[in-house]
């Protein structure tokens, strides 16, 4: 049976992707790019914004419409919060809510009566990553959380922190190591809460992949920044451990923070930025900012666009609020205009552009060990421009000859030239 997976949302529904493949292949089934090909798909819904609940059911409506034929599973927080909708969609054959992902294969093969025997069932020979042109191996280490952020509905969709266990994920990376993975991203709705179910915490667990496993990038996915375990940082003058975070600010406005219930202040937010960056060289900081959330004033836009400008960050993924239902601020006074949040995601906008070309700049002519990935371009004369990222996720193209092949490559190059949306670099 050729299987079809697709997500939407965060790096923690992608390694769940991965997780189900790895265990289809291990019963003997395949993972196809092509849903034409699929007779059956998976797809990982997301609910984090009204608007990712928009695309899940869009993607559900249009797989169905390309390919009636494919038996259509639906997991992921979207069909969780919204069960009885998603279940009524046009094609769902079935649901499996968030309570249940570790079980999805075999509820799949089983209340799809899809559990005959394949004609060979093995372990997979080749990482179904490579199979869906992925070259990096999101790890779930921990899912659930238990704060509470106003504007946040993945608490209620995720349920409470679970970490697994270190052993379990010194084995599942030594796994995708043998088969050709480079680098392994860490992954949870709670990722710097690692272990607090389980007497452990994010420093023990990050030692032990590096003194147990043997690949050569190690990466995390967004961690919240208020849990941060004393050492932290240090354990970043590893090589193989990389040297760039996403930690969600939200805003820049202590105000605004508190009424987000936020748990990290600006003052203690920029401390930990420093010590970053001090310690590491060219550590690359990534953010998340929400604009116009209910109340903001004037006031407090200019405090936090002052803060995010002063502090300066490697890129910024901006959000307009929208009301979420069942969160606590979609019940708060003091909706901001719509006319006034684009406004000042604009602004935002033009500030995060300039703020990135600052960092890229910084990085110009010092040498980096690029991972060459996939995705390729043919150019007009011939020759193919791979790309790829710096430890510190700084975007890289290289154009080599047709015969040339760099996919799944770490090869040390120096940053030449600054192109519209990569740096430009050459192989010798």
């Amino acid at each position: 049976m050729q299987i079809h997976l697709k997500t939407l949302g965060c790096r923690l529904n992608e390694a769940e992707l991965e997780t189900w493949a790895q265990a289809f292949q291990a019963q003997g089934h395949g993972i196809t790019r092509n849903l034409s090909d699929a007779q059956l798909v998976i797809i990982n819904s997301c609910a984090v914004t009204q608007d990712a609940v928009k695309k899940s059911k869009q993607m559900i409506r249009r797989i169905h419409r390309d390919n009636p034929q494919a038996k259509l599973v639906v997991s992921g927080c979207y069909a969780t919060l919204n069960e009885a909708e998603a279940a009524q969609l046009m094609g769902v054959d079935l649901i499996v809510g968030n309570q249940d992902k570790n079980q999805l294969v075999e509820k799949t093969l089983t209340e799809l009566n899809l559990d005959s025997m394949p004609a060979m069932s093995t372990e997979p020979g080749e990482v179904s990553l490579f199979s869906r042109g992925r070259q990096r191996a999101f790890v779930k280490v921990q899912d659930g959380c238990r704060y509470h952020c106003t504007f946040c509905i993945v608490t209620v969709a995720r349920g409470e922190e679970r970490s697994r266990l270190i052993q379990e994920v010194v084995d599942e990376i030594n796994a995708l190591h043998k088969q050709g993975i480079k680098e392994a991203v860490l992954t949870g709705v709670h990722l710097g809460g690692y272990g607090s179910d389980i007497g452990s915490n994010l420093v023990e667990l990050i030692t032990e992949i590096l003194d147990k496993t043997q690949i050569p990038r190690l990466r995390m996915g967004s961690l919240e920044p208020w849990e941060l375990p004393d050492g932290f940082f240090e354990l970043f003058k590893n090589p193989r451990l990389m040297p760039h975070l996403h930690l969600p600010l939200q805003s820049g406005s202590d105000s605004v923070l508190k009424r987000m219930a936020r748990r990290c202040k600006t003052e203690e937010f920029g401390q930990i930025v420093e010590l970053a960056r001090t310690t590491i060289p060219h550590f690359n900081i990534t953010t998340d900012i929400i604009v116009g959330f209910p109340g903001e004033t004037e006031q407090e836009w200019q405090e936090s666009y002052d803060y995010i400008e002063r502090l300066g960050f490697g890129h910024i993924h901006i959000f307009s609020y929208s009301p979420r239902e069942g969160t606590a601020a979609a019940n708060f006074p003091g909706p901001v205009a719509q006319d006034l949040k684009k406004l000042r995601s604009k602004q935002l906008h033009d500030l995060a552009t300039i703020l990135k070309e600052q960092f890229i700049i910084e990085n110009i002519d010092s040498l980096a060990d690029v991972l060459w990935e996939g995705q390729t371009q043919t150019l007009d004369n011939g020759d193919i421009r791979y790309f790829g990222y710096t430890p510190n996720y700084l975007r890289v193209a290289c154009d080599v000859n047709a015969d040339t092949a760099l996919e799944n490559q770490i090869q040390k190059v120096r940053l030449s030239t600054v192109e519209s949306d990569f740096i430009r670099t050459e192989i010798n």
